[in-house]
């Protein structure tokens, strides 16, 4: 017997970006209404690494925030890649401030130029939290 409900597929969205005692996740995760693959773990290892790898490929959105407490610089890598070969789906946004660390001015100005870049690619800038949250589930 073939059913007559058509089952839809729920979204996901993959959190990229700062970790590093980052709470920018905390913030965001209990208010979204889409689901997520939140890439901190307890402890990071092969088998975490390739997990982000899948769910990074897999989500149908991949946000990347970066906050000045940010330690390494491959989640700018990653937000720019993403911006080129998957734009419709790749979502950027920094934060000037992060628990008592703030951007240098040159740093800033190189925040909004990967913005712009971003955007360019024909990925989404988000520029607040908020904005990221109110667009993720407005496309639920």
């Amino acid at each position: 017997m073939i059913s007559n409900s058509i089952r839809t597929r729920v979204k996901k969205v993959f959190l990229g970006g700062t970790t590093s005692d980052s709470k920018w996740r905390d913030y965001v995760m209990p208010r979204l209404k889409i689901a997520f693959f939140n890439p901190v773990v307890p402890t990071w290892n092969d088998a975490a690494y390739r997990e982000e790898l899948f769910q990074r490929e897999n989500c149908d959105y991949c946000l990347y925030v970066i906050t000045p407490r940010m330690k390494g610089f491959y989640s700018i890598a990653e937000v720019v890649d993403d911006s080129n070969v998957r734009p419709e789906k790749t979502i950027y946004c920094y934060l000037d401030e992060d628990n008592g660390l703030a951007f240098e001015k040159a740093q800033k100005k190189s925040m909004v130029a990967i913005g712009k870049m971003v955007e360019k690619n024909g990925a989404k800038w988000c520029h607040s939290l908020d904005e990221i949250i109110e667009y993720l589930n407005t496309n639920v």
